[in-house]
C-alpha cells in the first residue's frame, strides 16, 4: 500500500478531532471571535426568527441617582422603550448611578480596597433586567444618552424569574466583558458590543459598570435584546483551527463568571504524591506566605492541590485575613462557604457584597459560617446581598462582637425591624445603610449605644420619619463623626444642622444632596462653613437657595476644601466662585451645573486661572 494512505488518513482523523472540539467548546459558549475559535455561520431557519425586544422591569440595581419614591434619574428608566434616545444630555428620564470618575474614592468616607481582588474584576455597580419572552441572545445593544462608556460587563442569566417553578440550578454566563475604556465624547450612542453564544434561553440580563474614568454621570435610556426562540444551529464549515483545540475534555475557561468548580477547588481533598519539593520548601515559612500573599483566590485554591507542602502553607488561616469573595458572587454558594470554614477562622475583613441571590446562599449557611469565622471580624461587606433576613443580623450581632464596619448598602429587603440588632455592636466606627428600609425607632437605638460611630451613610433612607430627631442624637452621641451622608433626605431642617454643625466638630463631609427644606435664608448654611472648619466634601446638590453669602464662609472657612457640589442653584455668582478658589488650594471637583449665573465664558475663564480644578458645567437641554 502506498505511504500517501496513512497519512491521509492520520490527517483526516486529526481533523474530525479538531471538529469534534471544536463542536463541543462552542456548545458551551465559547465566544467566536477569539483566537482560539473557528469560523462558522449561523444557519436559521424562517421559523426561527430573531426576537427583538426592549427591558420588561428593573429587578435589581445596586445605586441610583434618583429618588426611591420617584422616576427622575432611577434605574427603573430602563423598562420599556428609550424616553430620550437619539437625543444627548441630561435628562431626567434616563437610569443614572450614584457616582462617577474617582471623586469617590478619594474623599474621606472611601473604604480602603481589598487585597487579592483579580485585576479581570473591575465592576462598582449593576442592574438586573427582565424581559418577556426567554430567548438565545444574538445582540444586546445598550441606548447611552450622556457620557457613554460605563458599561464594562453583560452577564445572562438561566433562570427564568418569571417562572412558577424555580430552577434546581442557576447559571451565569458572560456574553461581554472589557476592561474600563475612556470615551472621549459625551454624545448618545447605541452600543453593539459583540457578545458570544450561549447554549441556554435567557430573559434576565445584568449590566455591571464602571465609572471611574467617567467626567461626569453615565446615563442608560434603555436595553434592547435581540435573539432566537430556538437554540440556532453552528455551522461546521471551518477556515482555521488552532492547535490549543486538542486540549482534553475537562477544559473550561478560566475563571468565567467567577470560578469555575468553585468547591472543588475549595475543597482540595486529595493531594497526589510528587517525587519531592525541590528547593522550595528550604525556603522560611514567611516567605512562602509572602509569595502566595499574591495569588488571587482561585489560584490559591489551585495551588492548594499540588502538593503538600502548598497545601499547608495555601491552607494558612493567615493567609485569609481579608477575603474578598464579591468577585466569585455567581457561583459562591452554601457549599462553598462550607470548604472555607477552616481556612477562615482568622477572617478580619470579609467581603460578601452581591453574593447569594436567588438562593445561591441560604440563611443557615451563611449563619453556620459567621459562627466559625465571625469572631475576629473587624469588618463585613454585605451590599446588596437580598438573601438577608433578620436572623442573619442577629447572628452578626452575637458571633462578631469586634465589628467596626457594617455595610448594607442597597439591602432594601430586609424588614426594619432587623436594624434593631445592630445597636448590639457597639464598637462600630463605619455603618452605611443607604437604600435601607430603617425605621427612626431603630436608628436611634443604634446612635445612643454606638457611639464610637467615625462614618454614617443615610442616604435614600425613606422610612425615617423626622431627620430633625436624627440629627439631634448624632450630635449629642457621635462626637467622633468625621463623615455624615444624608442624600435625599426629605425633612431635615435648620434646626438639625444645628445640632450637627455644634455636635459633631470633626466633620469632614457632609452630602446634604436634594435636600429641600434646607433654606439658606435661614443662616444654616452659613453655620456649618463656621462650625465645621475641616470640611473637605460638602454636597448640596439641588439646593436652589445657595447664595453667594454661603461661598465666601466656604472660602473664608473651609479652607481644606476639596469637593463642592452646588448643582442647580441661582444664586451663586462667578465672582464668589474665584473666591473660593483662591482660598482653598486643595480644591478640585467643582460641580456648578444648571447655576444660571454661571455661563460657560465664566467656566472658561475660571479653568483659565485654575487649571488643577476639575469645574463641572452642565446646561438644561
Amino acid at each position: 500500500m502506498s505511504p500517501v494512505f496513512p497519512m491521509l488518513t492520520v490527517l483526516t482523523m486529526f481533523y474530525y478531532m479538531c471538529l469534534r472540539r471544536r463542536a463541543r467548546t462552542a456548545a458551551r459558549g465559547e465566544m467566536m471571535n477569539s483566537h482560539r475559535t473557528i469560523i462558522s455561520n449561523n444557519r436559521i431557519s424562517p421559523l426561527n426568527a430573531e426576537v427583538v425586544q426592549y427591558a420588561k422591569e428593573v429587578v435589581d440595581f445596586s445605586s441610583h441617582y434618583g429618588s426611591e419614591n420617584s422616576m427622575s434619574y432611577t434605574m427603573w428608566n430602563l423598562a420599556g422603550m428609550p424616553n430620550v434616545f437619539p437625543s444627548s444630555g441630561d435628562f431626567t428620564q434616563t437610569a443614572v448611578f450614584r457616582t462617577y470618575g474617582t471623586w469617590w474614592d478619594q474623599c474621606p468616607s472611601a473604604s480602603l480596597p481589598f487585597r487579592r481582588t483579580p485585576p479581570n474584576f473591575q465592576s462598582q455597580d449593576y442592574v438586573e433586567l427582565t424581559f418577556e419572552q426567554q430567548v438565545y441572545p444574538t445582540a444586546v445593544h445598550i441606548l447611552e444618552t450622556y457620557h457613554p462608556g460605563a458599561v464594562i460587563r453583560i452577564v445572562a442569566c438561566s433562570a427564568n424569574p418569571y417562572s412558577p417553578n424555580p430552577p434546581a440550578k442557576v447559571r451565569w454566563e458572560i456574553l461581554w466583558s472589557e476592561k474600563p475604556t475612556k470615551v472621549n465624547a459625551s454624545q448618545a450612542r447605541q452600543f453593539k458590543p459583540c457578545i458570544k453564544q450561549i447554549n441556554f434561553p435567557t430573559n434576565l440580563i445584568r449590566l455591571e459598570v464602571n465609572s471611574s474614568l467617567l467626567d461626569y454621570y453615565t446615563e442608560l435610556d434603555a436595553v434592547v435584546l435581540h435573539g432566537m426562540k430556538d437554540k440556532p444551529v453552528l455551522s461546521l464549515k471551518t477556515s482555521l483551527i488552532d492547535m490549543n483545540d486538542l486540549e482534553d475534555d475537562d477544559y473550561e475557561e478560566k475563571d468565567g463568571c467567577g470560578m469555575d468548580n468553585l468547591n472543588k477547588k475549595f475543597s482540595s481533598a486529595t493531594l497526589r504524591e510528587g517525587p519531592n519539593n525541590g528547593y522550595f520548601d528550604k525556603l522560611p515559612c514567611e516567605l512562602i506566605q509572602l509569595i502566595l500573599n499574591h495569588l488571587t483566590l482561585p489560584d490559591l485554591c489551585r495551588l492548594a492541590q499540588t502538593c503538600k507542602l502548598l497545601n499547608q502553607h495555601c491552607c494558612n488561616p493567615l493567609q485569609y485575613i481579608h477575603l474578598n469573595l464579591q468577585p466569585y458572587w455567581a457561583k459562591l454558594n452554601d457549599t462553598s462557604l462550607e470548604f472555607l470554614q477552616a481556612r477562615c477562622t482568622l477572617v478580619q475583613w470579609l467581603n460578601l457584597s452581591w453574593t447569594g441571590n436567588r438562593g445561591f446562599i441560604s440563611v443557615s449557611g451563611f449563619s453556620r459560617f459567621l459562627k466559625v469565622c465571625g469572631s475576629e471580624l473587624v469588618r463585613l461587606e454585605l451590599s446588596c446581598s437580598h438573601f438577608l433576613n433578620e436572623t442573619c443580623l442577629e447572628v452578626i450581632s452575637e458571633m462578631c462582637p469586634d465589628l467596626q464596619e457594617l455595610n448594607l448598602s442597597s439591602c432594601d429587603k430586609l424588614p426594619p425591624q432587623a436594624f434593631n440588632h445592630i445597636a448590639k455592636l457597639c464598637n462600630l466606627k463605619r455603618l452605611v445603610l443607604y437604600r435601607t428600609k430603617i425605621e427612626q425607632t431603630a436608628l436611634l437605638s443604634i446612635l445612643n449605644f454606638c457611639s464610637e460611630l467615625q462614618h454614617l451613610s443615610l442616604g435614600s433612607c425613606v422610612m425615617i420619619e423626622d431627620y430633625d430627631v436624627i440629627a439631634s442624637m448624632i450630635g449629642a452621641k457621635c462626637k467622633k463623626l468625621q463623615t455624615l451622608d444624608l442624600w435625599r433626605c426629605k425633612n431635615i431642617t435648620e434646626n438639625g444642622i444645628a445640632e450637627l454643625a455644634s455636635g459633631c466638630p470633626l466633620l469632614e463631609e457632609l452630602d446634604l444632596g436634594w435636600c429641600p427644606t434646607l433654606q439658606s435664608s435661614t443662616g444654616c448654611f452659613a453655620r456649618l462653613a463656621r462650625q465645621l472648619p475641616n470640611l473637605q466634601k460638602l454636597f448640596l446638590t439641588a439646593n436652589r437657595s445657595v447664595c453667594d453669602t454661603d461661598i465666601e464662609e466656604l472660602a473664608s472657612n473651609c479652607i481644606r476644601l476639596q469637593q463642592l457640589d452646588i448643582l442647580g442653584t441661582r444664586m451663586v455668582s462667578p465672582a464668589s466662585l474665584r473666591k473660593l478658589l483662591e482660598s482653598c488650594k486643595d480644591l478640585s471637583l467643582l460641580d456648578v451645573s444648571f447655576c444660571s449665573q454661571i455661563d460657560n465664558r465664566a467656566v472658561l475663564e475660571l479653568n483659565a486661572s485654575f487649571p488643577k480644578v476639575f469645574i463641572k458645567k452642565s446646561f438644561t437641554q
